[in-house]
C-alpha cells in the first residue's frame, strides 16, 4: 500500500478556493466523440500507469471543452489517483474544478470523500460533506453509499443501520450495495445478530444482491473466520437463484480451508467442475490450505491435475508447495520440484530462496544454505531480513556462532539491518554454547544500536544464567527488564524459580513465586511443578501435596510431571508407602502415568531391596502397555544382585539384551559376580562372549584385524578390563581367567543364544 499522504493534503479540501471567472468558450466547437475519448483516454492513462500525464490531458480538454462539461473527466481523474493511493493529486484534481469554472456536483464530491475514507481520512471526509450540503448541492446515493462505508470503518455500524433506514426520505432507495455494506459493518465489530436480521430483511423486501455485492459480504466473513455464518447466506443466496461465479467459489473455499474444513473443501473444488471451471486462484487456495495442513503430497497431485487441465501454476504455487516440503523436511522432493519447475519456465525469487534456505538450516544443511544464500546474490536477489534470520538461525543452531556474527555485520553492507529478532537469535545461540557473558554483550551492543530487547531477549539470558546457578546475574536481569518498561512473564519467573530450587534456596523460591503473584503474573503448570519439587527437597510432602490442589482450584490441569515430581519426593524421603498410595489413587480418579512414573517406584523398590513390590510394579507396568527402558532393566538388575537374587538378575540382563537394549559394563559385572559367586560359571563365560557379540568391548580389541585372533583374544582382554576397572571381584576374575581359558565351557558359550 502507497504511504498515506499528511493531513495536509486532505485538509486543503476542506478550504474552498474562490472561483475565478470562467474563461470565454473556445472558438472551435466541440466534437460530438471528444468528451467519451477523454474520458476513454484518462482511463487508460491510469491502466498504464501513467497518472502524471492525466493532467496534460485534463488541461488539454479544457482548451477543446466547455468548463461546465468537464466534470466527468474531473470524476475520473480523481478515482485514478485515488486507486493509484495518490491523494494529494485526488484533492488538487477536486480542488481545481472550482477554479476552472466547473463546480463540484454530487459525483465529484462523492468521489473525493470516497477516497479520503479509503485512506482512513474519516474527519476530513465528513467535513466535504457539510461542504457539500453548505454548497447546495444535493448528495446522491453513491455519497450515502461513502457515508455509510465510513461509519462502518470507524466503528459505527449502528449510525450506519441509522442513515440506512432515512435513505427513502433523503429520495433514495437502499440499494443491496447500501445493505450489504451496512452487513458487513455489523458483522465486522460483532453485531453479529443484527447483520443476519438486516440481511433477512434485505431479502424480505426484495432486495436482492447481485453475485459481486454478495461476494464482498463472502469475503468478509471468511477473512473474519466465521465461516458457518458465510455458509449460511450463501445458502439462502442460492435458494433464492443467485449463480455463484468463480470469486464465489475462490472466496469461499479459502474460508473453509482458513476454518480447517480441509476436506470440505477439497470435496468442492472436486464438485466445482460441473459448474464452473477452476482457475489458479482456486488451485493456489486449496494448495496452500493443504501445506498449511502439512499434506504437501496432496497439494502436489493437485499441481499435476491442473497443469493436466491446462491451468498453468504461477509463482505462488510453485513457491507454496516447495515451501512446504521444506516445512516438512522433504529437501529432495524440493529440489527436484523446483528443477521441474524451471524447466518450465519458472524464475526462482526471493521466497523461493528463503523457503529452501530455511529448510536447508532446520536440517543442518549450512553448507549448501550458503551456497544458495550466495547464488541468490550473485542473481541480484537481495535477501530480505527473513532470509538473514533464517541463515544465522541455522548457523546458530550447528554451533558456527562466529560465523553467524560475520552474515549479521554483512547485512548492514547489503543494505538490509538487523532487528531485534536477529541479535535473540545470535543470543539464544551463544546461551546454548554456555557463553552467556558474549550473550549479554551481544544484547548491550543491540541496546547501542537503538535496537530495544523484548522479553525473549530477556528470558534467553535469564535462564542461561540461571542453568548456570548465577542468580545474582539472572536477578539484575530481571530488575533491568522493568527499566526497559518489559514486564517479567512466568518464563521469566519460572526460570528464575527453577534455578533458586537448584541451588537448594527454598526459601528464595517461596519469595519469588509470591513476588510474581504480587506483579500479577499468572502462574503456569511447569511454576506450580517447580514448587512441588521445592517442597519435595525439603520434606515438605504435605505442602507439595496442597500445591496439586492449588493448581486444581486455578483451573490449571496436573500433569504427570506433576505427580511424577510429587511421587518421587516421597521416595526420596524414604515414604514409599505414601508414593504408591499417590500412584493407585491417580489411577483410580484416571490420571495417566508414564513409563517415568513407573520407573520412579521401579527404582525407589530397588533401591530398599523391596524386589517383590518392584516386580509387581514392573509386571503391570508391562500389562498396561508401557514399555521398560534401559534404567527399568538396570535398577531392577542392580536390586536383584543386592538382594541375592541371582534368577532375577540373569533374566532381567537376557530380556535387557533381547530388547536391544545394550547394559553398561557395571551392569554386566554386576551379574557376572552375582552368578561367579553363585558357582554358575557356563553362564557367566556365556556373558563374557555375549558382551563381545554385542561389541560391550575394550577398544583395543577392535584393531585387532584377524576375525580368528580376535575371537579368542577378544574374551581374555574383556575379563582383564572389567578387573582393571573395578567391575568384578578378584575371585571372579579367577574364575573367568580360567572360564574363557576353558574349550569346553566357550563352545558351550557359542551355542547359547542371548540376542
Amino acid at each position: 500500500m502507497p504511504p498515506r499522504p499528511p493531513p495536509q493534503a486532505a485538509a486543503a479540501v476542506i478550504t474552498r478556493h474562490p472561483p475565478l471567472p470562467r474563461p470565454a468558450a473556445t472558438t472551435e466547437p466541440p466534437t460530438a466523440s471528444a468528451l467519451p475519448a477523454y474520458r476513454a483516454l484518462i482511463r487508460d492513462l491510469a491502466s498504464a500507469g501513467r497518472l502524471d500525464a492525466i493532467d496534460a490531458a485534463l488541461a488539454s480538454a479544457r482548451s477543446r471543452l466547455a468548463p461546465a462539461s468537464l466534470h466527468p473527466l474531473y470524476v475520473a481523474a480523481i478515482r485514478a489517483y485515488a486507486r493509484a493511493g495518490r491523494l494529494r493529486d485526488a484533492v488538487d484534481a477536486f480542488e481545481r474544478m472550482d477554479l476552472f469554472a466547473c463546480p463540484p456536483a454530487a459525483p465529484a464530491y462523492s468521489a473525493i470523500m470516497d477516497a479520503l475514507v479509503d485512506a482512513a481520512y474519516h474527519d476530513q471526509a465528513h467535513k466535504v460533506y457539510v461542504r457539500m450540503l453548505a454548497a447546495g448541492v444535493a448528495p446522491d446515493a453513491r455519497t450515502h453509499a461513502v457515508r455509510l462505508k465510513s461509519f462502518c470503518l470507524t466503528g459505527r455500524p449502528h449510525v450506519a443501520l441509522r442513515l440506512l433506514r432515512t435513505l427513502p426520505d433523503r429520495g433514495c432507495d437502499a440499494s443491496a450495495g447500501a445493505y450489504c455494506s451496512v452487513v458487513c459493518g455489523l458483522y465486522d465489530h460483532g453485531h453479529g445478530h443484527d447483520a443476519r436480521l438486516l440481511f433477512d430483511e434485505m431479502l424480505g423486501r426484495h432486495v436482492f444482491p447481485d453475485v459481486a455485492t454478495f461476494n464482498k459480504v463472502l469475503h468478509a466473513l471468511c477473512k473474519k473466520g466465521d465461516v458457518r455464518e458465510s455458509g449460511t447466506l450463501l445458502g439462502k443466496v442460492l435458494k433464492r437463484g443467485m449463480s455463484a461465479n468463480k470469486f464465489t467459489y475462490n472466496i469461499w473455499i479459502r474460508g473453509i480451508c482458513e476454518g480447517g474444513r480441509l476436506g470440505e473443501a477439497v470435496a468442492l473444488v472436486e464438485d466445482m467442475d460441473a459448474y464452473i471451471v477452476p482457475d489458479v486462484v482456486t488451485y493456489n487456495t486449496l494448495i496452500r490450505g493443504l501445506c498449511k495442513e502439512s499434506k504437501v503430497r496432496e497439494a502436489a497431485l493437485y499441481l499435476r491435475r491442473m497443469m493436466n487441465r491446462g491451468c498453468m501454476p504461477d509463482d505462488f504455487t510453485y513457491n507454496t508447495i516447495i515451501d512446504g516440503y521444506c516445512k516438512m523436511g522433504m529437501m529432495q522432493e524440493a529440489t527436484e520440484l523446483l528443477k521441474d519447475a524451471v524447466f518450465k519456465g519458472f524464475v526462482p525469487d526471493r521466497v523461493t530462496y528463503c523457503s529452501l534456505i530455511n529448510g536447508l538450516c532446520a536440517e543442518g544443511d549450512v553448507e549448501r544454505a550458503l551456497e544458495l544464500f550466495n547464488e541468490a546474490q550473485a542473481k541480484e536477489l537481495k535477501p530480505d531480513l527473513l532470509v538473514y534470520n533464517s541463515l544465522i538461525k541455522g548457523l546458530c543452531r550447528q554451533g558456527l556462532i562466529l560465523h553467524a556474527l560475520q552474515v549479521m555485520n554483512e547485512m548492514a553492507e547489503d543494505g538490509c539491518h538487523p532487528d531485534i529478532w536477529t541479535y535473540n537469535i545470535v543470543i539464544n545461540g551463544l546461551c546454548k554454547m554456555g557463553n552467556i557473558s558474549d550473550a549479554t554483550v551481544v544484547m548491550n551492543d543491540a541496546i547501542v544500536k537503538g535496537y530495544l530487547p523484548d522479553v525473549f531477549t530477556f528470558n534467553t539470558l535469564i535462564d542461561g544464567y540461571c542453568k548456570r546457578l548465577k542468580l545474582d546475574s539472572a536477578l539484575q536481569l530481571v530488575e533491568r527488564m522493568w527499566t526497559y518498561g518489559i514486564t517479567p512473564d512466568a518464563i521469566t519467573y519460572n526460570s528464575v524459580l527453577n534455578g533458586l530450587c537448584k541451588a537448594g534456596k527454598a526459601k528464595e523460591v517461596n519469595e519469588t513465586f509470591e513476588e510474581m503473584i504480587l506483579k500479577g503474573c499468572r502462574p503456569n503448570a511447569i511454576t506450580y511443578n517447580i514448587l512441588i519439587e521445592n517442597y519435595c527437597k525439603i520434606n515438605k510432602l504435605e505442602e507439595a501435596s496442597e500445591v496439586i490442589v492449588r493448581m486444581s482450584q486455578e483451573g490449571l490441569v496436573p500433569d504427570a510431571v506433576s505427580f511424577n515430581t510429587l511421587i518421587h519426593g516421597f521416595c526420596k524421603n524414604d515414604d514409599l508407602d505414601g508414593a504408591y498410595l499417590l500412584f493407585q489413587k491417580l489411577v483410580e480418579k484416571g490420571y495417566p502415568a508414564t513409563a517415568d512414573t513407573f520407573n520412579i517406584l521401579i527404582g525407589a523398590y530397588s533401591a530398599k531391596l523391596k524386589m517383590q513390590m518392584a516386580e509387581q510394579i514392573f509386571d503391570g507396568m508391562v500389562s498396561k502397555g508401557y514399555k521398560p527402558d534401559s534404567y527399568t532393566y538396570r535398577v531392577l538388575i542392580d536390586g536383584s544382585c543386592k538382594a541375592a537374587n541371582v534368577d532375577g538378575a540373569y533374566g532381567h540382563l537376557i530380556e535387557m539384551i533381547n530388547k536391544g537394549f545394550v547394559p553398561s559394563m557395571v551392569t554386566f559385572g554386576r551379574v557376572i559376580n552375582s552368578l561367579a559367586v553363585n558357582h554358575r560359571i557356563s553362564e557367566a563365560v556365556g556373558i563374557i562372549h555375549t558382551m563381545v557379540r554385542i561389541g560391550v568391548v575394550p577398544e583395543v580389541i577392535d584393531t585387532i584385524l584377524s576375525a580368528d585372533k580376535k575371537e579368542i583374544a577378544a574374551p581374555k582382554i574383556l575379563v582383564e578390563e572389567l578387573m582393571k576397572k573395578g567391575h568384578i571381584t578378584y575371585p571372579t576374575y579367577d574364575i573367568l581367567h580360567e572360564g574363557v581359558r576353558d574349550n569346553k565351557l566357550t563352545r558351550k558359550a557359542r551355542k547359547m543364544k542371548y540376542i
